[in-house]
């Protein structure tokens, strides 16, 4: 009992960190862009937080671990909805689980689904509609990721391959899902005004970079309930190496990215350093228990050195992300999914290849469902906001409101 209370304590430590990380989110958003969309950006990001519990309560738990039968084929399965808690004579169940409590589980993993949506919303900052957002919101955190989820950490599929598809904390199963999402809705959704001009990229600054630093940083605080929580226990060895990997990972990943930026551009770009930190931390996550320290920094190297060229590269295809969004959640998680099949214990070839078959499988999923769903939404009611509304600001035409009422700055 004593055990189970030391595990379950770490456990809900583990999910306030998480859950503190979307305030790292919102200020990382806000500062990325411009002024006048920042109560926008806040009320996305607030509302995902809301609903993204309620829609895992409502139905989200029970569709990503609905506890496939003997013989299912591990693609969908249905528990029922809300939450029914074990008990035994009237009482709670404590032998759920030897880590955590049930309610301490389904409050863990919710935290994480809301996530997904999160990276989506600042893919998409300052041109899309807000209801449009909301309803996309609820069907993807609703059905789409609970359902991609259970393929994995649902014992489904990928999960009982020969080989199993292995993601610690969720390269693949939350920042590729958000990441894909995200991909998509930039190429339906389009650029920003004055992004591309004549052919050329035109830089749109972020209004507070000072702001976006203290985002990084809390993300980072956040990340070690991110990867911690997912050990699933307090177990000292467990956790004090994922830890110790996650930071790693998370430091060579911000100084490769400053190092290589400055190769390429000739200047120090603190956002590209901050961007680097973040990608080091989404590559590390699919294998954080899995690696010694010298593999996190070279993971953690790599997806800093692919921060600077995918960002170029999204650019160059004239895709508009305001915050990089794609490059770190989408092209790192993919990034840190294949090295488990590289690095760390499980590293062979047939780890490699059940890897390269997760991420095909959620390419899948995420690509198609998040297609579906914006795409109807472009042809029926429209995604984007009108040019007035976007250059004089989403804040003023779907909120009414100023997010710094007596400190205007010039903006274009």
């Amino acid at each position: 009992m004593e055990l189970l209370t030391i595990n379950n304590v770490w456990m809900m430590i583990c999910t306030a960190l998480v859950f503190f990380m979307h305030l790292g989110f919102a200020f990382l958003e806000i500062g990325l862009t411009r002024q006048k969309n920042t109560i926008n950006i806040l009320f996305k990001n607030m509302f995902i937080i809301t609903v993204g519990l309620l829609l895992y309560f409502l139905v989200g738990f029970n569709l990503m671990y609905p506890g496939f039968e003997e013989g299912a084929t591990g693609i969908f399965g249905f528990a029922g909805f809300g939450l029914d808690a074990p008990l035994v004579e009237g009482a709670l169940d404590l032998g759920y689980n030897e880590g955590y409590t049930y309610w301490t589980d389904f409050l863990f993993q919710g935290m994480f689904a809301a996530t997904a949506a999160t990276i989506v919303s600042g893919a998409v900052a300052e041109r899309m509609k807000i209801g449009p957002f909301m309803i996309f919101t609820v069907l993807y955190i609703g059905l789409v990721y609970p359902i991609a989820g259970s393929w994995k950490w649902g014992e489904g599929f990928l999960h009982t391959m020969d080989t199993p598809f292995y993601d610690f904390a969720g390269s693949t199963l939350v920042h590729s899902v958000g990441g894909w999402a995200a991909l998509v809705a930039v190429c339906l959704l389009g650029a920003r005004i004055g992004k591309f001009k004549d052919g050329k990229i035109q830089a749109i600054r972020g209004h507070n970079i000072p702001l976006a630093t203290a985002g990084v940083i809390i993300l980072w605080l956040g990340w070690f309930g991110f990867n911690g929580g997912s050990v699933l226990s307090a177990d000292p060895a467990g956790t004090s190496l994922t830890l110790v990997t996650t930071c790693l990972a998370a430091a060579s990943g911000g100084i490769i990215a400053a190092f290589v930026s400055m190769l390429k551009f000739k200047n120090l770009d603190l956002t590209m350093f901050l961007n680097g930190i973040l990608g080091g931390l989404v590559g590390i996550t699919a294998g954080a228990d899995q690696m010694s320290p010298t593999d996190a920094i070279v993971i953690g190297a790599v997806a800093g050195a692919i921060i600077v060229f995918a960002v170029s590269l999204i650019d160059r295809l004239k895709l508009d992300d305001p915050v990089g969004a794609i490059a770190v959640h989408l092209v790192c998680g993919i990034w840190g999914t294949l090295a488990v099949g590289i690095f760390g214990a499980l590293a062979s070839m047939q780890q490699f290849l059940s890897q390269l078959i997760g991420v095909a499988a959620y390419a899948g999923i995420c690509i198609v469902s998040s297609y579906i769903i914006i795409f109807t939404l472009k042809k029926t009611m429209g995604i984007r906001v009108s040019e007035r509304e976007e250059l004089e600001g989403l804040d003023a035409h779907e909120h009414g409101m100023d997010a710094y009422p007596d400190f205007r700055l010039n903006e274009h």
